[in-house]
């Protein structure tokens, strides 16, 4: 199977409705809970091997972990030192397949540099780690998709990144990784799953497990959209894929069971681009681990930070003493320090590391685990963004083991997602775009960019009400119709889920998405069939939200920023499910 398919891939309320239907009409193959990236990797491959899948999320699409990476796909070179070359190389193929194959739309190179501090021989003992990380990027059937490594001089270093400090560094070596939008990445998956068969529901919350004995035969899901309604969802096999919430799922069934996972928090700065002057991402060495300074379009990520989080999971909160940490690690090295004024979107995310003998989150494991721990239930855990693929083909793999049929191998590294196929084509013909559109070809560029080739849908929009074409006030990187197509066609259900992952405006701009608010709301408002009475509260429950993110990150503890986050309402709370 080498091509893909676009019908049937909208997600918009219809659709949710009669997903929702047909899990309930029938018994399934699997039902995978969990809508990030490692469950919509595992909808996919289950509906490409002809399985009959289903997919409930309690939240929206990507909402925890998936949505609040470093928005990098990488080998991870500093598993290089801990010596897990494995690791490293099978990130680094699944890098050259997203990259090349499966998402040229969605995932694209970007550069770092490595300064170095000190003389004689950090040179060769970095260069020698930067070499293996390029030859390890080979790969069967495909070129590493990168450009490869270089030194630098100090001199020639400080051309690229004219904001390093001069004293803070000998020299340097660049180096290529590839970063992508991870909320849309999961998001566009399961769209392409939906196209091939999938039902997928977000707002969709397991409360229980259905039991014939031991065997576990479905679950019992609320419709946390449809008044909180309840239905069951029979499936031959069930797969637990919720990240860091695996071991609350299994005491739904009962007992901790074969897998523990522990959350790492890890919490990203963004700041205006023209704050840091280079033209190249830097990768930075701390005392606990690496700093990433990334580009994203006019901004700059600041990450990542890697502490033990035992709180919320839904709504993890960074602390003042987090932001300063980063802080002061990149101004180590910048000319022109930056201050807490110069950020504009703060936001943390949790990682579900593997429990293992060490206390410490960042020693813990990046492996990924699949167990079986009662008859018609799979669960799997642990993993990095970058090997969701071969996480979900390993999942799938043992469900096909529980079920009394011959199930076809994983045919996903030949799968390119929706928008892809044709992707490179409409690149090639922006120019056109632009002129038959009417849109200028730097706006066709980045609609390319999130789209891919599905941005015929989003022109249509555009052609039917051009008022739809102009940006919108205070976000001008986003179209107005970019709004309106999050909600009839990619499962967005309100606008916090618009603002924070099908856009970025709520960590993108100085005031967080409240002053675009009203203007997305009225948007949304056509595709959900909401009344003035619904817009106004989901305005009201947006700027509570940054209201609570703002305060919370004025906080010098874990404990004092999670109470004051906790203190904004969900528009959709998800209930406390029964325990086995």
């Amino acid at each position: 199977m080498t091509g893909t398919v676009t019908g049937g891939s909208r997600l918009g309320p219809a659709e949710r409705t009669a997903a929702l239907a047909a899990m309930a009409s029938r018994e399934l193959d699997v039902v995978v809970v969990g809508g990030g990236v490692v469950g919509a990797g595992i909808a996919l491959d289950a509906s490409t091997r002809g399985l009959d899948v289903g997919l409930l999320e309690a939240r929206d699409f990507a909402s925890g972990t998936s949505s609040r990476s470093s928005k990098l796909i990488h080998g991870g070179l500093r598993y290089l030192e801990q010596l897990n070359f494995e690791l490293v190389r099978e990130a680094l193929q699944e890098r050259a397949l997203l990259l090349q194959r499966i998402a040229p739309h969605l995932v694209r190179p970007v550069p770092f540099l490595f300064p170095m501090t000190h003389y004689g021989w950090e040179r060769p003992y970095v260069g020698a780690g930067v070499a293996l990380y390029d030859t390890l990027g080979f790969t069967s059937g495909l070129t590493r998709g990168v450009p490869g490594h270089r030194h630098l001089s100090r001199r020639r270093a400080l051309r690229l990144a004219p904001a390093l400090r001069r004293t803070s560094f000998t020299g340097a070596i660049q180096y290529w990784d590839c970063q992508v939008d991870d909320a849309r990445y999961v998001m566009t998956m399961l769209r392409t799953a939906a196209a091939y068969g999938a039902h997928v529901a977000q707002r969709a919350q397991v409360v229980g497990f259905l039991r014939e004995g031991e065997r576990v035969t479905g679950v019992r899901v609320r419709d946390l959209e449809g008044g909180g309604t309840e239905v069951e969802i029979r499936a031959r096999q069930v797969v637990n894929a919720t990240g860091v919430w695996t071991d609350d799922i299994q005491e739904l069934v009962g007992g901790r069971g074969q897998i523990h996972v522990k959350a790492s928090k890890g919490i990203h700065l963004l700041v205006p681009r023209d704050r840091i002057h280079s033209l190249t991402g830097i990768i930075l060495r701390t005392e606990k681990s690496v700093l990433f300074v990334i580009p994203w379009g006019r901004h700059w990520i600041i990450g990542t930070t890697d502490t033990e989080w035992t709180l919320d999971k839904a709504h993890p909160a960074a602390s003042r003493v987090d932001i300063d940490y980063l802080l002061d690690h990149v101004n180590a090295v910048l000319s022109v320090p930056l201050t807490r004024d110069d950020v504009e979107g703060v936001y943390a995310g949790l990682r579900p590391l593997l429990s293992g003998e060490s206390e410490e989150t960042s020693k813990l494991s990046r492996e990924h685990v699949v167990a079986h721990p009662v008859p018609g239930l799979v669960m799997i855990a642990g993993g990095k963004y970058t090997t969701y693929r071969v996480m979900a083909k390993d999942a799938v793999d043992a469900v096909a083991h529980g079920l009394d049929q011959r199930v076809p191998s994983s045919c996903t590294d030949r799968v390119p997602l929706v928008g892809a196929e044709g992707y490179q084509a409409l690149w090639n013909s922006r120019h056109r775009l632009a002129h038959t559109s009417g849109l200028h070809v730097a706006r066709i560029e980045h609609l390319l960019q999130r789209y891919g080739s599905l941005i015929e849908e989003v022109l249509e929009l555009i052609a039917e009400d051009p008022s739809l074409g102009r940006p919108l006030s205070g976000a001008d990187d986003y179209l107005r119709a970019e709004i309106v197509y999050a909600a009839s066609h990619e499962g967005a259900r309100h606008l916090n889920d618009a603002l924070t992952r099908r856009t970025h405006i709520s960590i993108e701009t100085f005031h967080r998405g409240v002053a675009v608010a009203a203007e997305a709301a009225e948007l949304m408002a056509g595709a959900l069939e909401w009344d003035s009475e619904q817009v106004k509260r989901e305005v009201e429950y947006f700027t509570k939200r940054v209201e609570a993110e703002r305060l919370s990150q004025e906080q010098d503890s874990d404990q004092e920023a999670d109470a004051i986050r906790l203190g904004a309402p969900e528009i959709v709370p998800v209930v406390l499910p029964e325990r086995a």
